[in-house]
């Protein structure tokens, strides 16, 4: 059975696609840098079918493979696939923040079915694959991930506990004081350790850019989404761990990365 619809959001980094079968959502991710290979996918596959695209590549997929495609805004793409997936495991929520980590990462507010962009950050996914090729020489996401997973951030980052020491810090000293402030000192900083105080500098700094939005908006609950997320373990813990410290409630969404070319799928 030949799917009829399909939605595509087209990143910077990654194509990722949306299409229904049998009554089920499927999945597929490609790299940009790959894109024949999804192309010919679609053609045998999805010949026929309709297709709405977002993203920042979608003005040129359509140019150049889906003249008849309509696209849709990633904003409203993002914000309103994602209310979809949620609902889907039945955590409908009224009032939220929207984090979406994807190459950067954007904010939005969504109350009463309303939605808002309210800031955005050029910390995310890129800066973790950046980053982690200047400081390891890595390249690929799968790789960094499972080296964050093996680290421990505290080798690399200057902690409060290590300013106060010997004596007791007046706030939790578990706390980052200075990313990668230990590095000048620590001889012993293994590629793991490097990334992963790379990947709780990221998550410190989404976490305190969203608690300040929170608080401006007098909002509790945090969706997280985005392919930055997606078997990243470490990261999500991390985002935990922050959020939950400060008083805030944070969510993932099964298949949340893929919200874009959800909210794409629906417009068909």
């Amino acid at each position: 059975m030949r799917p009829d619809k399909v939605g595509i959001d087209a990143g910077g980094t990654l194509l990722k696609m949306v299409y229904e079968e049998s009554s089920r959502f499927h999945y597929k991710t490609y790299s940009m840098d790959n894109l024949q290979s999804s192309m010919k996918w679609l053609k045998m596959t999805a010949s026929g079918a309709s297709f709405a695209l977002t993203g920042g590549q979608s003005e040129f997929l359509k140019n150049d493979f889906f003249p008849n495609a309509i696209t849709v805004s990633e904003f409203k793409a993002n914000c309103e696939g994602a209310a979809f997936l949620m609902n889907q495991e039945g955590r409908t929520k009224e009032n939220y923040l929207l984090i979406n980590i994807g190459t950067g990462t954007s904010i939005y507010l969504i109350k009463a079915r309303e939605y808002t962009r309210l800031l955005g950050s050029a910390i995310g996914g890129g800066t973790f694959l950046g980053l982690g090729k200047l400081l390891t020489g890595e390249t690929d996401f799968s790789k960094l991930v499972s080296l964050a997973r093996k680290g421990e951030a505290a080798a690399a980052d200057l902690l409060v506990k290590d300013i106060y020491h010997p004596s007791k810090p007046p706030i939790d000293g578990s706390l980052t004081a200075s990313n990668f402030g230990k590095v000048r000192i620590n001889e012993k900083v293994s590629n793991e350790d490097k990334i992963a105080s790379l990947t709780n500098m990221i998550a410190e700094t989404i976490v305190l850019l969203s608690m300040q939005s929170a608080s401006h908006h007098q909002i509790k609950d945090i969706v997280y989404i985005g392919n930055t997320l997606k078997n990243n373990k470490l990261l999500k813990n991390r985002l935990e761990h922050y959020t939950k410290m400060l008083g805030l409630n944070p969510f993932f969404i099964q298949n949340g990365e893929y919200s874009g070319a959800v909210g794409a799928f629906l417009s068909l």
